[in-house]
């Protein structure tokens, strides 16, 4: 499986109960291919909608259980999934945008949509911003720093990349309540 196969599944595992996020895939490409990067942006976009849709569906069909399933992800409290459903039903689905900034899943809004009333139609369109923005994001800003240490070692900006994940994940996982 190429990049861009692997960003389409990263993205939809992530959009579903992964708690890993594609950018771990996107910013180690943009490490050496920036242009490869954005493309995975796109195709973890696409497998994000695709899991995102499931996740929509299933929270439309059986409520309950998809909030137990993504309560179980490391993470995510049942407080949280609150949050999330006051923040939908206050703004729509336009909370997913600045959510997405501060460490609240897409999987929850996914599940929390259908419950405030959001259309299928409506969630996935602002799942496109919400999704893409991170994305690309994280490719440009890991390519630009990439370009800056040209003159290291790979190994160094590796090993850069690597404590970067490491200390996010650890910091995430520490503060955020789940």
């Amino acid at each position: 499986m190429g990049v861009k196969g692997l960003a389409l599944a990263w993205g939809f595992a992530e959009a579903t109960l992964f708690f890993v996020v594609p950018e771990v895939l996107i910013t180690w490409v943009a490490l050496e291919r920036l242009r490869l990067a954005v493309a995975a942006s796109l195709w973890a976009l696409l497998g994000a909608l695709a899991g995102g849709a499931l996740m929509f569906w299933w929270g439309a069909a059986r409520h309950d259980q998809a909030l137990a399933a993504v309560e179980r992800v490391p993470a995510v409290s049942v407080e949280m999934l609150a949050e999330i459903e006051y923040s939908l039903g206050e703004h729509g689905p336009r909370a997913m945008i600045p959510g997405a900034f501060i460490g609240r899943p897409y999987k929850a809004y996914a599940v929390q949509s259908p419950a405030v009333g959001i259309s299928p139609l409506a969630f996935l369109a602002a799942s496109v911003p919400a999704r893409l923005v991170r994305f690309l994001l994280a490719a440009v800003v890991t390519g630009g720093c990439a370009h800056l240490l040209r003159r290291r070692p790979a190994r160094r900006k590796r090993a850069v990349f690597v404590a970067f994940w490491v200390t996010l994940y650890a910091l995430f996982w520490t503060l955020v309540p789940g």
